[in-house]
């Protein structure tokens, strides 16, 4: 199955499910030992965590990802720590702790 539940439909009620997401890569943030993406697909944004010592692999290809590349995630709903959570985003409330990490399609450099 490609995903099971879309990425702006993540709220609270979700937090220690297990999930497959599919979409693009939004915007990818470098922290560090933690790599971060906002995740988007037609149902809206997931902020997915990648940590080396959750899933060392899924953390080793994070870190060539790009704007727009199109990818799979499996990974644990969380709640964002305190003072983490994102009003702007519906499920800013949440994130996911990505145990695995697929590309499906890199998309090119715009000229």
């Amino acid at each position: 199955m490609l995903k099971d539940i879309s990425c702006g439909a993540l709220r609270s009620r979700d937090i220690g499910k297990s999930v497959t997401l599919a979409g693009w890569v939004h915007r990818r943030r470098d922290h560090g030992n933690l790599i971060f993406i906002d995740m988007r697909d037609r149902g809206g944004l997931v902020q997915v965590v990648f940590n080396p010592e959750l899933a060392e692999k899924a953390h080793e290809i994070a870190q060539y990802l790009r704007n727009e590349w199109v990818v799979q995630v499996l990974g644990e709903v969380s709640a964002r720590p305190e003072g983490t959570v994102n009003e702007d985003m519906l499920s800013g409330a949440v994130e996911v702790y990505a145990s695995e990490l697929t590309v499906l399609n890199q998309s090119l450099t715009p000229p």
